[in-house]
């Protein structure tokens, strides 16, 4: 905590008054350039992967990556708001985001548990969120029957991404913007131990370094 607080300290005594002019004119209102769709894991940080500034990015963290589809816990609709189809639904109708990111990430905790789902008995409430994604164990054991674990989990971060692309794309306020020429999909994969960033590339189809 001690930390924190000396984090605190320093950023109102060298960081703010450096920003204060842009902190100030960010008062009247933002629009962010995307809405960012990352893990919760406390190794990836879109604003310094993407050399961003405050009130560049509007910004989901989950275990995961995951964006629940509409219908299903935590996706809205019949079972109630969930926090990520709320966000979603105010980033693309409200703030009118042009681009969501969808950005997984090496070494991912629940990528690791998605596929060795015995590894969660004392994680019930994280096997329930990884629902979401068990099309995607199906797949990888399927398409790499021969892979070791940790290939799988290489495949299975990948091929994540690609899923909640497809969730988002199920979505009212997604699929309005889709189709009127407002708005983007992206998937990424983000390496933090090379720093290498790559993209899903609908033309080719197949992931490719981001420029």
């Amino acid at each position: 905590m001690s930390r924190l607080v000396d984090g605190v300290r320093h950023f109102r005594s060298a960081e703010y008054p450096k920003r204060s002019d842009q902190f100030q004119s960010l008062a009247g209102g933002q629009s962010p350039n995307a809405l960012f769709i990352c893990c919760s894991d406390s190794r990836v940080n879109p604003t310094l992967l993407t050399n961003s500034e405050p009130g560049d990015l509007f910004v989901v963290e989950n275990a995961g990556n995951i964006v629940p589809p509409p219908g299903r816990p935590g996706g809205g609709g019949e079972h109630g708001t969930g926090g990520e189809a709320a966000t979603l639904e105010y980033a693309v109708r409200a703030l009118k985001v042009p681009e969501i990111i969808v950005c997984g990430h090496a070494k991912c905790g629940a990528m690791g548990g998605l596929m060795a789902p015995e590894s969660l008995g004392s994680l019930p409430l994280v096997a329930d969120w990884l629902e979401h994604s068990t099309s995607v164990r199906e797949r990888v054991n399927a398409e790499h029957a021969d892979a070791s674990p940790q290939e799988k989990v290489d495949a299975a971060i990948k091929a994540n991404v690609l899923l909640q692309l497809e969730h988002l794309r199920a979505h009212d306020c997604v699929k309005e913007a889709l189709a009127a020429g407002t708005l983007t999909l992206s998937g990424w994969v983000y390496d933090f131990v090379s720093g290498e960033v790559i993209r899903w590339d609908e033309d080719q189809q197949s992931w490719v370094e981001v420029a």
